[in-house]
């Protein structure tokens, strides 16, 4: 019975063993509570250091400030079995005061974003900066349901586990909302 119970075991062990110490981020560190890549009705440009990707994303919006959102980012080292980055680039601009959907191109993961705001439509136009690591990225990529429900809902998205990757996103547009 002991040889049936190691026999079970074991090959949980051996995985489990596997991905220990690669599969939980410990906590943010997106510095201080009042501390945001951009105020405001401004443009921003933010890049993860050269190796790192982008693993969290807080927002707050308000209203009387434009229809317009504070942005903060995370970012922590890709996974050692991804490789060190071959190439990075920015991506096509998401044009402001329209729907839009992307993901980077060339199978490559979100290390950044440019964003600027154009008070005549109340939106913000993106741009991603996206890198290409030396092994290639094994993924199944579908929409996460970590979104605010309604444009004016506070947003805290966190990847949680090595293997998950942010690669694009999609927006929706309101004329009315705006």
């Amino acid at each position: 019975m002991d040889l049936v119970l190691l026999c079970v075991f074991l090959p949980l062990v051996t995985v489990a063993w596997g991905q220990y110490g690669d599969y939980y981020y410990g906590p943010y560190n997106y510095g201080d509570n009042d501390e945001w890549v951009n105020v405001y009705r401004q443009g921003f440009n933010f890049q993860c250091p050269h190796g790192q990707v982008i693993v969290a994303i807080r927002s707050v919006f308000n209203k009387k400030e434009g229809s317009d959102r504070l942005w903060n980012y995370a970012c922590m080292p890709a996974a050692q079995s991804l490789g060190e980055p071959t190439e990075c680039w920015w991506e096509e601009i998401n044009r402001a005061g329209t729907e839009w959907y992307q993901t980077c191109s060339n199978n490559g993961l979100v290390a950044g974003f440019q964003s600027q705001y154009f008070p005549s439509v109340l939106d913000r136009e993106w741009q991603f900066y996206c890198c290409r690591y030396s092994r290639r990225c094994p993924y199944s990529c579908w929409l996460t349901t970590e979104y605010p429900g309604h444009y004016g809902e506070d947003m805290d998205m966190m990847m949680y586990t090595y293997d998950y990757y942010i690669r694009g996103a999609t927006t929706t547009f309101s004329a009315v909302d705006r």
